[in-house]
């Protein structure tokens, strides 16, 4: 385990040179530290430095955030590497792997909303009898709003 000094040594970076690199705001960066999703140090005139595995960490949130991957769920994912360490490529491909089921669960989702779209608004109107989303009653009324049951198979 490094020392502290050897970390800070280490961690060169500034938080502009790796906003403009990652292209992330700083203010993003700020607040990925906040989640826990990446670490800075401090130097000596309390300025946030950063190791430049940084870098790829913050590559591999932005994938899976293109991916609709949840802030929370990539930080749970993240936690599972030895030491908090940067992932390697082959720690990318078992994390991702991960997320794949997520995903094909949401192509699905798409692709039923995709079928069902054509005679459908989204109010209700077009076809009481066949329509998907019809809330006779507003039965969901008392659970939730609006009558969104495109959700179902």
């Amino acid at each position: 385990m490094q020392t502290d000094q050897k970390k800070l040594t280490e961690a060169n970076l500034t938080v502009g040179y790796v906003a403009k690199r990652s292209g992330v705001k700083v203010s993003a960066l700020h607040f990925y530290e906040t989640k826990g999703l990446i670490r800075s140090w401090r130097n000596s005139g309390n300025q946030r430095r950063y190791k430049k595995d940084v870098l790829r960490r913050i590559a591999v949130i932005k994938a899976a955030q293109a991916m609709g991957i949840t802030l929370d769920e990539i930080k749970l994912t993240l936690a599972t590497l030895p030491e908090q360490r940067t992932p390697t490529q082959e720690d990318w491909a078992a994390l991702s792997k991960q997320w794949q089921a997520q995903l094909d669960e949401r192509i699905a989702y798409m692709q039923r909303l995709r079928d069902r779209v054509d005679g459908c608004i989204g109010c209700g109107c077009l076809s009481m009898s066949k329509c998907p989303i019809y809330n006779k009653n507003d039965h969901l009324g008392e659970n939730q709003s609006g009558a969104i049951l495109l959700e179902r198979d």
